[in-house]
């Protein structure tokens, strides 16, 4: 089956590409294998020298690359461009920190002593080559997010993107070797998802990372624990957004409506579920509806655009259906929810309220630009709906009660709670989820060092003095 870039605007096919056969994926996995035996070796001052070029070039490829990624899945121009710029200082970030993150650590003294040693070092090592299968949502960010931090730790990388961004993900590539990094270090694979399991059954791949959705997350995850290789999934998220009487409203339902409908709704970390306290919701609700419909919707190459179309047909089908059985089930449709006329997959910025656990849209993720409104009658209630939910990504909570915020932060089940503001990923900071979001992390120390060997070196003095340690 071809692996093509189709414009969710007017889906038109722009390029068709054949996935690799057998004898190329041998070739590359090859290829990778041996690269890892010399580029582990190299310094981190050479790692970071390549990982600081691949950063300027993509600065310079900024405008040209984002054109390709709007083109390919739809997002409005500016937030391509803004996503090319947080990769470039992701990368800068990690080719400054990543020596520092790893560098060998030394017990206390007293744990040294008591274990019969003269010394002894933690070690963090690279694993191999890893595995990334990759989402088209932020097809630049999702996958720097990955290799960054695997480059500067010594492994090397071998992506399957998305099928719907071939371009993007053969940019990557050649950004890579652009920037002086060797053939072997970072390899595109153009492959459909049914050769993904051959690749985590061969031996030289010794992990995998996959950001995507809960289904791919479990055929990964399972084929890895077959072969007793490292996992990080990040999978899907219905982030709760709850506002409390002492927020500050206006502030709150102007992010409310960023934070649901960055790009064009299709974020795992876009907030999904709004809970709001009683004694402001029909305040909050005024507020943030008409943000949505002020929202404009249109051409994602023009950078008025706020909302662009969906990356494809299945996924405003999938996502009118979610719409229609809320509808069905009593919901209250405050603005949007029809799909308007024309070519491309647009769907309209969407509020429904009146959610009942039984309508699928409160248990599934809604992965386009339509919000969920509750009304809850104190704190505990909002805790109550905020959990309800097979997932934990992130969350946010707007309050400036002090109280308030130890209850949430402590009780809310997500991977980040952020307060009086919207989730975001920041590359100093870890991100990754609970429940059904997945496991493991990304980003900061705790993401370059999932796919580290951490090997304890365990020094005795007769070893020390040139006796050997068993005499």
């Amino acid at each position: 089956m071809p692996i093509a870039t189709v414009n969710p605007a007017n889906g038109e096919t722009l390029k068709t590409y054949e996935p690799m056969g057998e004898e190329e994926l041998g070739r590359r996995l090859q290829l990778a294998e041996a690269t890892f035996r010399t580029y582990r070796t190299t310094t981190f001052a050479d790692r970071a020298r390549l990982l600081r070029k691949a950063a300027d070039l993509l600065e310079e490829d900024q405008r040209e690359i984002g054109r390709v990624m709007t083109t390919e899945m739809g997002k409005p121009i500016r937030q391509a461009w803004a996503e090319a710029a947080k990769c470039a200082k992701a990368m800068r970030w990690y080719a400054e920190h990543a020596e520092a993150l790893l560098a060998d650590e030394e017990p206390a003294e007293a744990d040294v002593r008591d274990s019969g040693a003269s010394r002894v070092r933690v070690r963090y090592r690279p694993l191999g080559p890893v595995l990334a299968v990759m989402p088209w949502n932020f097809p630049l960010w999702q996958v720097i997010r990955f290799a960054a931090p695997a480059l500067m730790a010594g492994n090397v990388g071998l992506l399957k993107h998305a099928s719907n961004v071939p371009q993007t993900a053969l940019y990557l590539e050649d950004l890579f070797h652009r920037a002086g990094f060797t053939e072997g270090c970072f390899q595109t694979l153009l492959i459909g998802s049914g050769a993904v399991d051959d690749i985590l059954r061969d031996e030289r791949v010794k992990a995998a990372t996959l950001t995507g959705s809960e289904p791919a997350g479990r055929a990964v995850a399972s084929t890895c624990g077959e072969m007793i290789k490292k996992t990080v999934l990040e999978l899907g998220g219905s982030d709760p957004y709850v506002v409390m009487p002492s927020a500050d409203l206006d502030r709150a339902a102007e992010v409310a409506v960023t934070a649901r409908v960055q790009n064009n709704g299709q974020s795992c970390i876009a907030a999904k579920r709004f809970i709001v306290h009683a004694d402001v919701y029909d305040a909050f609700a005024e507020k943030f509806v008409a943000g949505m419909q002020a929202l404009k919707v249109g051409d994602p190459l023009e950078e008025d655009t706020d909302v662009g179309p969906l990356s494809s047909e299945r996924g405003r089908d999938d996502l009118e259906e979610l719409v229609d059985d809320a509808r069905r089930g009593g919901a209250q449709v405050l603005c949007g929810g029809e799909r308007p006329d024309g070519p491309g997959w647009y769907y309209p910025p969407t509020v429904l309220a009146g959610i009942t656990r039984q309508m699928r849209i409160h248990r599934e993720e809604a992965f386009g630009p339509v919000a969920t409104l509750y009304r809850a009658g104190d704190l505990e209630e909002a805790l109550l709906i905020a959990n309800d939910s097979p997932f934990g990504l992130s969350s946010n909570v707007w309050t400036r009660d002090d109280g308030e915020v130890e209850r949430f932060t402590r009780d809310l089940e997500a991977g980040s709670v952020y307060v009086n503001g919207m989730t975001a990923s920041h590359p100093a900071f870890p991100f990754g989820g609970v429940k059904r979001s997945g496991y493991g992390r990304e980003l900061s120390g705790h993401g370059i060092r999932e796919f580290c060997n951490i090997t304890t070196v365990w020094q005795g003095a007769c070893a020390l003095r040139g006796y050997h340690p068993l005499l």
